[in-house]
């Protein structure tokens, strides 16, 4: 038996867990890897519908699950799911994975101010109201954990992303940020920080090459899904910041970190022959 607020060693374990973007790809990985180890997970996505396929899925495993509609780029809605969640589970909640996201690619100057507010709104804006939704009631609780999905494209900086490339970084300050703020609160934070993982999210962004991409995606990502699910919650019970799970993002990683203007260098020469 489970009591609430009890903390727990290892917060993916039995945890009461919300997860946005639920309905597919890497959220949908979190929510299936977090009912196996004995979590009642809300499964949170835009589409509610592939939020009950994910439910339906977590069901067949005999645990319990609950979908619940989101726009993540809409505040009072996030806010709303953070009390509804609580309901639904009659628990606190004690992690949130902040997941939903898209994909927007092109060139610097093609790029419109709706096409920046569209990106910022759901990659960085959605995952500081699903923090600022849940910090509070983690200090009320006395523990907690966030994982925070940003992506490989905040420290590689590749050319012709610049909208995503900057909402991912700032999701990654964002979590770098609070996890020294809220130590002192027995809350634990994660960063993901994937280069390719099969999912829907370049079907459902505006990116440029989408052949090539869902080429790539198919026949070039080192990993799947699943396996960045079961790592990235394996890193936060280790008390871990950073999951960066593919060897091509630690390479860049490395790069970036000892040698930033070579790396620089590199990047733009590259770019300029690939044209």
């Amino acid at each position: 038996m489970r009591l609430f607020g009890k903390k727990k060693n290892k917060p993916s374990q039995q945890a009461f867990a919300v997860v946005t973007g639920a309905g597919s790809g890497i959220g949908r990985s979190f929510a299936l890897e977090l009912a196996k180890r004995g979590g009642t997970v809300v499964c949170s996505d835009i589409n509610l519908d592939a939020a009950k396929e994910t439910v339906a899925l977590i069901e067949a495993q005999g645990e319990k699950a609950f979908a619940v509609q989101c726009d993540v780029a809409k505040e009072e809605q996030v806010n709303q799911l953070a009390e509804q969640a609580e309901q639904l589970m009659r628990s606190p909640v004690t992690l949130v994975i902040n997941n939903a996201g898209i994909g927007l690619g092109g060139k610097f100057d093609e790029m419109s101010s709706e096409d920046w507010k569209w990106c910022m709104d759901i990659n960085l804006w959605g995952v500081i109201y699903g923090c600022r939704a849940f910090v509070p009631k983690f200090k009320q609780l006395g523990h907690g954990a966030i994982i925070n999905v940003a992506s490989a494209a905040s420290f590689t900086a590749a050319p012709e992303m610049t909208v995503y490339n900057v909402s991912k970084a700032g999701v990654r300050a964002l979590s770098e940020t609070l996890s020294a703020e809220l130590k002192k609160s027995n809350i634990k934070v994660n960063v993901l920080c994937p280069t390719l993982v099969p999912t829907n999210i370049i079907k459902n962004g505006k990116v440029p090459h989408k052949g090539l991409l869902d080429y790539a995606l198919t026949n070039l990502a080192f990993t799947t899904s699943d396996k960045v699910a079961k790592l990235t919650l394996d890193r936060l019970d280790k008390g871990e910041l950073y999951t960066i799970p593919q060897i091509d993002a630690k390479l860049f990683w490395l790069m970036k970190r000892t040698a930033p203007n070579l790396y620089a260098k590199f990047l733009g020469t590259s770019y300029r022959l690939m044209n």
